[in-house]
C-alpha cells in the first residue's frame, strides 16, 4: 500500500502534506500551551498575593483590636487603682476616728469609776 497524503490548498497557493499539517498543529499547540501556562502562572501569583494580603490584613486588624483592648484594660486598671487608693484613705481616716473614740470612751470610763458610778 502506498502512503496516503492529504493535500490541502494553503492560502498562498502552496500544497501541504500531512506531515506539514501535523507539524504546524504541534507548533501551534506548543505555543498555545506555553501562553496559557504563563497566563495560569500569573493568575496563580495574583491569587497567592491576594491570599497573602487577606492574611496580612486579618493579622493587622487583630493586632489593632488587641492594642485597643489593652488600652481599655489599662484605663480600667487606673480607675480601679484610684478607687483602691480612695478606699485606703477612707479606711485610714476611720481607723483614726475609731482610735480617738476609744480614747474618749476610756476617759469616760475612768471618770465614771472615780465617781463610783457603775459601768455597764
Amino acid at each position: 500500500m502506498e502512503a496516503i497524503f492529504i493535500e490541502i490548498y494553503y492560502k498562498w497557493g502552496e500544497i501541504m502534506d500531512l506531515t506539514t499539517i501535523i507539524t504546524l498543529v504541534g507548533i501551534t499547540g506548543t505555543i498555545s500551551g506555553i501562553v496559557f501556562g504563563y497566563i495560569g502562572y500569573k493568575k496563580g501569583l495574583q491569587q497567592d498575593a491576594y491570599g497573602e494580603g487577606v492574611d496580612t490584613a486579618t493579622l493587622r486588624s487583630d493586632t489593632e483590636y488587641i492594642k485597643r483592648r489593652i488600652d481599655e484594660i489599662l484605663l480600667e486598671q487606673k480607675d480601679t487603682n484610684k478607687s483602691i487608693n480612695n478606699l485606703a484613705e477612707r479606711v485610714t481616716r476611720v481607723e483614726e476616728s475609731t482610735k480617738q473614740a476609744h480614747k474618749r470612751i476610756d476617759k469616760i470610763e475612768k471618770e465614771v469609776s472615780k465617781n463610783g458610778d457603775a459601768v455597764y
